[in-house]
């Protein structure tokens, strides 16, 4: 069993594993390796879903959907809640980008895959690395 302590770290390391596999599918699409970039974007998929379950399990079953409070005052708490403010309205935005996204790309509609996909990963990609920043911001440089 995981301890509660250690959520934060788990779900850094799964946003931060998606972010890798984003990158690493893109680049395997633009080499030309199309079975590659499929393996690579759904492992990034897989990453995603479990950061969520995870992340949503601790919120409200650990921390019983209590907030967790950057305390550092002025310039880092202003960068802080710009990176989570555009993180978390980010973050809702990209679910149904994704699902759409890999929904078409898994059904051979490349016609369509290919427009929505341009959209889909640097909102991904950033979801997936300020995710890592915050918690970076959070338990490790101002703590």
């Amino acid at each position: 069993m995981i301890a509660a302590s250690q959520f934060p770290a788990l779900n850094a390391f799964l946003n931060g594993t998606a972010a890798v596999l984003i990158g690493v599918g893109v680049y395997l699409i633009k080499s030309g390796r199309q079975r590659a970039h499929r393996a690579a974007m759904i492992a990034a998929f897989v990453s995603s879903s479990l950061f969520l379950v995870s992340y949503l399990y601790y919120h409200f079953a650990i921390l019983h959907g209590h907030p967790t409070h950057f305390a550092v005052p002025g310039w880092p708490r202003r960068i802080y809640l710009g990176i989570l403010l555009t993180h978390t309205i980010l973050a809702a935005v990209v679910v149904p980008l994704v699902l759409i996204t890999l929904s078409r790309g898994l059904k051979g509609r490349f016609d369509r895959h290919r427009p929505i996909a341009r959209w889909t990963y640097p909102i991904w990609l950033y979801v997936s690395v300020t995710g890592v920043v915050i918690y970076v911001m959070l338990y490790k440089i101002y703590v």
